[in-house]
């Protein structure tokens, strides 16, 4: 995830202002950002600092995030979209059970610009998920 000050400037390059809900939101990201929040999550977190805010303006200012290249939306079949603040490439354990998802490095780096030059494939995004049981889902099942 970004700092506060590198999303700061990124919103500034992107002619976006620097509102006082916009900033509840940044500083829940970056306080939370590595439990993958989903929006509901986001609005009651950003709602304690910006009492004012709704939700439809953390989905608002979500989709601008996402379009400045602030964050990524992982979307899902049948459950919450979540918020991803890792940009860097890695691969995401997502527990079946209790939703939680847990950023795992990819051991080896994938070249994305080798990958077009050999296929031609113009890679705009990318995701990896690996779905399973989190370590404390799998200790209670026994």
């Amino acid at each position: 995830m970004l700092s506060r000050e590198a999303i700061i400037q990124k919103l500034k390059e992107n002619g976006l202002k620097l509102t006082s809900q916009r900033l509840a939101i940044v500083d829940v990201l970056i306080k939370k950002g590595h439990l993958h929040p989903g929006a509901g999550f986001i609005y009651k977190e950003a709602k304690k600092k910006c009492p004012s805010i709704s939700l439809s303006s953390v989905y608002a200012n979500l989709n601008e995030l996402t379009r400045s290249g602030i964050i990524k939306l992982l979307e899902f079949d049948g459950k919450e979209n979540r918020c991803e603040g890792n940009l860097e490439e890695h691969i995401n354990l997502i527990c079946e059970h209790c939703g939680k998802i847990t950023d795992f490095e990819v051991p080896v780096t994938l070249n994305q610009k080798e990958i077009t030059r050999k296929t031609g494939f113009l890679i705009t995004n990318n995701r990896l998920e690996y779905y399973g049981y989190c370590g404390e889902c799998t200790k209670s099942k026994g």
